[in-house]
């Protein structure tokens, strides 16, 4: 599944909160109403919403940080380059 959730059978509501992520991680320029508007259409409360945002871009900034500081994860986290 951490190589690439989309191949994984995980329900359609994990997987639109995964689409978020991982759109909100790759270009989050591009984020809409609409990608709000479609957790909320699989049952994604407000606050639900809020707090995945601010999880997700919390998760973001802190490996950011690690990573242009040079700080390398534990031993038990697996660390997965892009191509």
């Amino acid at each position: 599944m951490q190589n690439d959730y989309r191949q994984v059978e995980i329900g359609d509501k994990n997987r639109a909160l995964l689409d978020f992520a991982r759109k909100v991680t790759l270009s989050p320029q591009n984020m809409e109403k609409a990608d709000v508007d479609k957790l909320r259409d699989h049952g994604f409360s407000d606050s639900d919403i809020s707090d995945a945002a601010q999880l997700i871009g919390y998760f973001n900034y802190t490996n950011r940080v690690m990573d242009c500081l040079g700080i390398k994860p534990e031993t038990h986290m697996r660390y997965k380059t892009r191509d």
